[in-house]
């Protein structure tokens, strides 16, 4: 049986700015400035309890703390959540936000209700957002530690 989705698009590169910065081409907005997420596999709850306590600290002192961490406790749990077909939904909508789940269903030649879960998972992992009337990613860079 022939599969029915469509070639993957390609993705425009992003451009370099003056200061080293990147931004990334958005379809209504113009270019917007993009955000690193800094994924955490297979960190203890002491070793998170201690970077967040860390973190609580300098912002007492008034220091600034612009940390963007998804941790995971294990490599079956990063997977769970961005699996296959959701790396490909982001690169997609990071390149082209859509106006919806629904477009963006259409716009991947996928069903409606598998892509919904899938930005669903995405948003509550803070790697989508669905406000201002569009499905659409502030993410530019995703980088991993895996800890043993």
């Amino acid at each position: 049986m022939a599969s029915r989705r469509k070639p993957g698009p390609i993705y425009p590169p992003l451009q370099q700015l003056k200061d080293g910065s990147r931004l990334s081409p958005g379809r209504q907005t113009g270019y917007i400035e993009m955000d690193t997420k800094n994924l955490l596999i297979g960190a203890s709850l002491e070793e998170d309890a201690a970077a967040f306590l860390d973190a609580w600290h300098r912002a007492e002192r008034g220091e600034s703390v612009d940390e963007n961490v998804l941790a995971f406790e294990s490599w079956e749990a990063l997977a769970s959540v961005l699996t296959g077909e959701r790396y490909r939904l982001l690169r997609h909508v990071h390149a082209h936000p859509e106006p919806s789940v629904s477009a963006l269903a259409r716009s991947l030649g996928r069903q409606y209700r598998r892509v919904h879960a899938d930005v669903a998972a995405l948003e509550e992992a803070g790697l989508i957002d669905r406000s201002a009337g569009q499905v659409r990613t502030m993410v530019d860079r995703i980088t991993a530690e895996i800890r043993l």
